[in-house]
């Protein structure tokens, strides 16, 4: 899993560790997991993107896998997208790269839309996966999606905190399995979801994410802030974006200043998984204008990567693990 990659701990916002897997040599692009996955996640997407020429990086972010967990506070605000986005641009910036792509998938999409919205000057190019920003789905909110998506409102209340449910059972209530994750993912997984402090902060997300992420999002929606680099949708067939958007694209437009595209993947959810080589993209993939309004063309992850010049790019790699990150070596099984 992840040949050639290392494995290094990084200080992220305020001094959070995070777990960080590294490898691969020229533009970076940085991968974010959602819930309950790991960075493992992505290590079939990860070395396609290496193999076509980027440094590729993929943290845990804080509170999952095996990255630092905070203590939180009344309004959840360490388990904010904010601090969390604060996170990733700080390990980048340690790792050596002053602008990337961010590609985010479920929890992570949500990260990464933060990160474009707060850093603008980091963040070159944006691929969102299966979401839709948290404001808007709040807004949104109808029976069909609280039927569908109940677990935000489970996981994110307290009243009857979820942890004493998920904890009693977690290979019942995380349904995965080694065959769909690939073994050695499955096991990064299943030493997650057993961990009672990564469960609490998997919920603290949630919790942050009905109220600061929220106010965070409706506060930029007001004020008309937006996403200023090359933004890219894309949503699995398999899951249910349509069934719940119809226009997936169209609830994306008031957050795109231009440059917005998109297109469904044939996959479940779990498209970093199931579907690594269309999400990832062949070189012969095509090239669109990325404009509001193109004519539907494939769309890939490397075709959101091809959306911004070369020369913005950090001209390489750094291959030793900078200050603020300890060296973890190439380990296949963490």
């Amino acid at each position: 899993m992840f040949d050639g990659f290392e494995l290094t701990r990084c200080e992220g916002d305020d001094g959070v560790g995070l777990r960080v897997r590294h490898g691969g040599s020229g533009p970076a692009v940085l991968l974010l997991h959602g819930h309950p996955r790991t960075h493992a996640t992505w290590h079939r997407v990860a070395p396609l993107l290496a193999a076509a020429g980027h440094t590729v990086a993929c943290p845990d972010l804080r509170g999952y896998g095996r990255s630092d967990k905070p203590a939180t506070d009344p309004e959840h605000r360490p388990y904010s997208k904010r601090a969390m986005a604060g996170d990733c641009l700080a390990v980048m910036r340690r790792l050596g790269h002053e602008r990337f792509t961010v590609v985010g998938h479920d929890r992570g999409a949500y990260v990464a839309t933060r990160l474009a919205l707060d850093h603008p000057g980091a963040v070159s190019a944006v691929s969102v996966l299966d979401a839709v920003p948290i404001g808007e789905a709040l807004r949104r909110c109808d029976a069909g999606f609280a039927a569908s998506w109940w677990h935000w409102f489970f996981l994110g209340q307290t009243d009857k905190p979820a942890e004493r449910v998920i904890n009693a059972d977690p290979d019942a209530w995380y349904t995965a399995t080694a065959e769909q994750m690939g073994a050695e993912a499955y096991e990064d997984y299943r030493h997650a979801i057993h961990d009672p402090a990564t469960v609490h902060a998997m919920c603290e997300d949630y919790r942050a994410g009905l109220g600061v992420d929220r106010e965070h999002d409706d506060a930029d929606r007001r004020s008309g802030r937006r996403i200023g680099s090359p933004l890219q949708v894309l949503w699995a067939t398999r899951d249910d974006m349509t069934d719940l958007y119809g226009d997936v694209l169209g609830v994306w437009r008031d957050w795109a200043v231009d440059r917005l595209e998109g297109g469904p993947i044939d996959s479940g959810h779990h498209m970093a998984e199931e579907a690594p080589e269309a999400l990832a993209g062949r070189p012969e993939a095509g090239r669109g204008t990325g404009r509001i309004g193109s004519a539907p063309r494939p769309h890939t992850l490397r075709r959101a990567l091809r959306s911004t010049p070369a020369t913005t790019w950090p001209k390489r790699h750094r291959k030793h693990s900078p200050p603020h990150c300890a060296r973890s070596g190439r380990t296949p099984d963490t």
